[in-house]
């Protein structure tokens, strides 16, 4: 296998969650010691070369032994290399993998790491990726192409391209699919569709790092501190994810429920008591002045200040006829204003 099919691997959705790999198989007393090139090491492991220079340059495989202009590899090395391909075929990612082996390295047990490690990396969600074909897709979305459309959705992730096909996707979230199909058939555009999912998506993302700032705080500080978790920590970390796991989306999906409700009710009440459209009081409405008087006000305040200059000059107009009107109104009611008793 080369890199990149051991990368995609590691990020393929719905990996089983499995007991820790085996320990290396530790060789007989006196048994002698096997040695491998490079190039031999890659026919016994089903790496290749490549593969295993890269998990040195990651600091996945320890380095050969030099010996004159060679490098020799041994035992623990093809061990190592089964290890990480049994981790990439249950779903974690190189990065994940590099940890759990550190730990490995430093003594502690994997069983509740390895636990722990698959709660964080597996599924969030029951829903099941699907596949649709290009013909599909063209389907549910009134049957024209749209091959913009299609590089957008790609770029957001609704859409995965297949290896070694042009013509079919695999879709991560049926359900945020089918939504968007609902959504044009309404009369959305796609592109007002993609736009709108940016948005959701980066609120969302704050939403989610607040939720898992709130419970590492009050829940996971104890047991994923500054030091590796034990065995013991571990194990009863992923409980907790396990328990807590449904929350996040339980308070988002009853929050809002609740938001849209008073949201909704409010601007349809607002329509529908409303004879005319209401007028937006932001909206802007523009007036024709005389060029001598914006040269003017020009030359008094400068280009760039005259609208605001004209703006203030109507409002404190106004602001100045009103109090004239509320003293003429005070004067004509015959009543003189007493003046405050000396004390």
């Amino acid at each position: 296998m080369d890199e990149r099919r051991e990368e995609a691997r590691a990020s393929a959705p719905g990996a089983p969650r499995a007991e820790p790999p085996s320990a290396p198989r530790a060789e007989p007393a006196g048994a002698p010691r096997v040695e491998y090139r490079i190039e031999d090491l890659a026919h016994h492991s089903g790496a290749t070369v490549r593969t295993i220079r890269a998990y040195q340059d990651r600091g996945l495989l320890p380095r050969p032994e030099r010996r004159g202009r060679s490098n020799v590899y041994g035992d623990a090395h093809l061990a190592r290399l089964r290890q990480i391909a049994d981790l990439l075929d249950r779903g974690y990612t190189l990065a994940s993998i590099k940890e759990l082996l550190e730990a490995w390295d430093a003594g502690r047990g994997l069983g509740g790491v390895l636990g722990l490690v698959a709660e964080v990396d597996g599924p969030w969600t029951d829903e099941k990726a699907d596949r649709i074909t290009r013909a599909e897709l063209e389907a549910a979305f009134g049957g024209t192409p749209d091959a913009a459309a299609v590089a957008d959705a790609v770029a957001l992730g609704v859409l995965e391209p297949l290896p070694g096909t042009d013509d079919e996707f695999l879709v991560p979230s049926p359900q945020e699919l089918a939504v968007a199909a609902e959504l044009h058939a309404a009369g959305v555009p796609l592109s007002a569709i993609s736009g709108h999912l940016r948005e959701l998506r980066g609120q969302v993302e704050h939403i989610a790092a607040r939720f898992l700032e709130f419970t590492n705080e009050h829940v996971f500080a104890r047991y994923l501190g500054n030091h590796p978790p034990s065995e013991a920590d571990a194990a009863e970390a992923a409980s907790l994810i396990r328990r807590l796991r449904p929350l996040a989306q339980k308070s988002v999906d009853a929050e809002l429920a609740r938001a849209m409700r008073l949201f909704a009710t409010r601007h349809l009440r607002r329509h529908l008591a409303a004879e005319e459209p209401p007028q937006r009081r932001d909206e802007l409405q523009y007036v024709a002045l005389p060029a001598s008087t914006m040269d003017a006000v020009q030359a008094l305040v400068g280009q760039e200040n005259a609208a605001a200059f004209i703006t203030a000059a109507a409002e404190r107009e106004l602001h100045g006829r009103t109090l004239d009107a509320l003293t003429s109104s005070q004067g004509d009611s015959g009543i003189v204003p007493q003046k405050p008793p000396f004390t």
